[in-house]
Order: structure tokens, then C-alpha cells, then sequence
């Protein structure tokens, strides 16, 4: 038995002429806002709104951002605005001088030696409790 396989899935219908059902309530809610602005505030006030929400709607219902539709745009940039933020310094030029050898040691304090990797798991532990019992109680 063979059966059909559906082509063209991401392409969505035209249901009111060359416009999908999106556009179309993206153009209609625009067009119907802007005809409220217009009877119901003065000619000064309702021109600013109509102009903003002609272009919002005309961007959403055929504007494309990075191959998606502007609605995530909008949503990502949203979400963005509205989360809580984690900001990080990162000095890479103090660590590029460090790599390079041009890093100056911060006199008063001391240097701790960090061994490489070694085979043996019991010299690693004697290590650091070496390491713990000899530091200063102001750097724990």
C-alpha cells in the first residue's frame, strides 16, 4: 500500500488572497486600531499612534528577521528585556600578560605553587592538605 507523503509543510496556505491567515489578523487588528485612533483622539494625537501601529502591524505580519518571523523577534528581545542579567568582567589583558611572562607579582602576596597532574593520586592529596595547613588564615 502507498501512501502520500506531505510536501512543502513549512510553507503555510493563502486563505485570503496572497495573504495567510496570520497576516491577515495582523493587518486587520493594525487597520482596526488605527481607525479607533483616528474617531476617538484628536488628528495631532491619533497621526503618531496610527503611523506606529500601521508599521508594527505591517512588520509583523510580513517582516522577516534572520529567517524567522519578526514575532520572535519581538518576543526574544521581550524576554531579554524583562530576565534578570549576570554580568561578568573578564580582564584578558592582565591574563594575556600573565601568559606572556610580563606579569608583575602583587607584592605582600605569597605565591602558591600548583603542581601539575601527577600519576599518583596519594601525592596530590598530601599535596593539598600541605598546601591548607600552610596558608594564612586571612587568604581561607
Amino acid at each position: 500500500m502507498q501512501f502520500q507523503v506531505p510536501q512543502f509543510i513549512e510553507v503555510e496556505d493563502r486563505i485570503f488572497g496572497p495573504l495567510t491567515f496570520k497576516q491577515f489578523v495582523y493587518v486587520a487588528g493594525g487597520l482596526g486600531a488605527s481607525y479607533i485612533f483616528l474617531r476617538i483622539l484628536p488628528m495631532y494625537v491619533a497621526a503618531p499612534l496610527i503611523f506606529s501601529t500601521l508599521g508594527l502591524s505591517a512588520a509583523l505580519a510580513f517582516l522577516q528577521y534572520n529567517g524567522r518571523p519578526f514575532i520572535y523577534a519581538l518576543e526574544h528581545g521581550f524576554f531579554f528585556l524583562i530576565s534578570s542579567k549576570l554580568y561578568l568582567w573578564s580582564n584578558k589583558r592582565a591574563a594575556r600578560q600573565k601568559a606572556d611572562g610580563k606579569g608583575q607579582d602583587i607584592p605582600g602576596k605569597p605565591q602558591v605553587y600548583v603542581p601539575k597532574l601527577s600519576d599518583s593520586k596519594l601525592h596530590e592529596l598530601a599535596w593539598s592538605l600541605d598546601i591548607k595547613e600552610h596558608m594564612p588564615e586571612s587568604s581561607l
